[in-house]
């Protein structure tokens, strides 16, 4: 389904995500010399888009949804999916994951967010009016606010090797 222009900044954060999980699917198996780099960027990415993201779907998004009831177990799902993957990136500013721990993040996190794009936005599509879709993307729109505007980069030790 395409996807409405109201939801399209958060599936640009979505896109942009996965692209460091496909790096991290890619890059196996990830030497330990590279783990403190690879948690550095997944570090540099929460704190530069996915936090602000995370927000604004549990400030914006997930109470919307919530007024389809069909939606509520699946959001419950998401907002527990957050927290877990919070828990991910703490780790990972801690310097705590390791070369099994790594590839499972991205596993989960990708799952997370295809979840997301296809049980979630899919149907909120198809049960939300044009009217509430545009007062919806509008509020996401202030709240994605803070959100980095820059691209990251791979460094040296997660760049993709041919």
């Amino acid at each position: 389904m395409l996807r409405d222009k109201n939801l399209i900044p958060l599936s640009h954060q979505h896109q942009r995500a996965l692209a460091l999980c496909v790096r991290i699917d890619r890059a196996q198996p990830i030497p330990a010399a590279d783990l403190r780099a690879w948690q550095a960027e997944i570090e540099q990415h929460f704190e530069q888009e996915i936090k602000v993201h995370f927000s604004a779907e549990e400030q914006v998004l997930f109470p919307a949804a919530r007024k389809f009831h069909q939606l509520i177990p699946l959001v419950e799902d998401l907002i527990g999916e957050h927290i877990a993957l919070r828990e991910c990136f703490s780790q990972a500013k801690a310097q705590s994951m390791s070369t099994e721990t790594l590839p499972a993040f991205a596993q989960h996190f990708s799952h997370h967010i295809r979840k997301e794009e296809r049980q979630l936005f899919e149907p909120l599509q198809q049960l939300m009016s044009s009217n509430e879709l545009a007062a919806l993307g509008k509020k996401l729109e202030a709240a994605l606010n803070d959100a980095a505007q820059s691209c990251i980069l791979p460094n040296e030790a997660t760049r993709l090797r041919p």
